[in-house]
């Protein structure tokens, strides 16, 4: 049980890939701060804070389920504070929340705009402020956030510019505290899908049930943060990696079990050549 007694605090946890990682690390024993607003299941959405805490402890880890609005500082806080008072400390940070807008500039709304970078942006600046002190006091501590290699060539930035600047300050923070946490030891690292993922963000806003069936399951991402997260944090940092790329380096080429529709086309997700 590689991550026994280790404690992993993860945003956006109350379903898809963020459900996915923290039972990927539950199933090795790992303790599970499951930190999302979801306390009641949106039958569009599914899942809350407390059906993926019960699931986590299925699993074999130990689950927290912690309200929280990552737009809001002093609810981050009180989330960090609760999960070390249960657990005693914090091992992992999973940086996996985040909001969506696919829109051009004209038509992107002002709160769409606002939202996106609210969350994406200073959410995941303001946890990561707030764990470090306790990640440093970890054996073998990481960052990991789900964001996209960094592409400047404008094709990839002209579609969604609001959203895409937010995903891409996501990774350029990645490559910043790579640098920064360095002294303290703490791999700093972020993780983007080959292929779009089958999310309910997938489903409701970008493609329905095509697009689904043209997607992996996010369990490729939650074995390709249980490969990262097992590394050594002093070595394994400032990188900006492909779920497919960590896979391979595992040893793990048959991909085919991820989809969820197995032999069938794949639909390449964004910023990905």
């Amino acid at each position: 049980m590689l991550f026994k007694g280790k404690t992993a605090f993860i945003t956006g946890a109350s379903r898809g890939i963020g459900e996915a990682i923290a039972l990927r690390l539950a199933k090795e024993g790992a303790n599970i701060v499951i930190v999302a607003k979801s306390v009641t299941e949106d039958p569009r959405l599914g899942g809350t804070i407390q059906s993926v805490a019960e699931k986590v402890n299925e699993a074999g880890g130990k689950g927290l389920p912690v309200q929280c609005d990552i737009r809001n500082e002093e609810q981050i806080i009180a989330a960090v504070q609760h999960a070390v008072a249960t657990f005693g400390g914090i091992d992992i940070l999973v940086n996996n929340a985040s909001a969506i807008s696919l829109s051009n500039t004209e038509q992107t709304e002002t709160k769409r705009f606002d939202l996106v970078h609210d969350i994406n942006v200073r959410g995941t600046f303001l946890v990561t402020k707030h764990c470090v002190p306790f990640l440093q006091k970890s054996s073998n501590p990481h960052i990991l956030t789900l964001s996209p290699p960094i592409d400047m060539d404008p094709k990839w930035i002209a579609p969604y510019v609001g959203y895409t600047i937010s995903k891409y300050n996501m990774s350029m923070m990645t490559l910043g505290w790579a640098m920064e946490f360095k002294k303290y030891g703490i791999g700093v690292n972020s993780l983007w899908p080959v292929t779009t993922i089958a999310t309910s963000a997938v489903r409701n806003i970008l493609g329905g049930e095509m697009l689904v069936n043209r997607s992996r399951k996010p369990e490729i991402l939650a074995d390709s943060a249980w490969y990262i997260l097992q590394q050594p944090s002093k070595e394994c940092t400032g990188n900006l990696f492909l779920d497919e790329d960590v896979l391979k380096t595992a040893g793990i080429t048959d991909l085919d079990h991820y989809a969820v529709n197995p032999g069938g086309p794949l639909q390449k997700d964004l910023y990905v050549k």
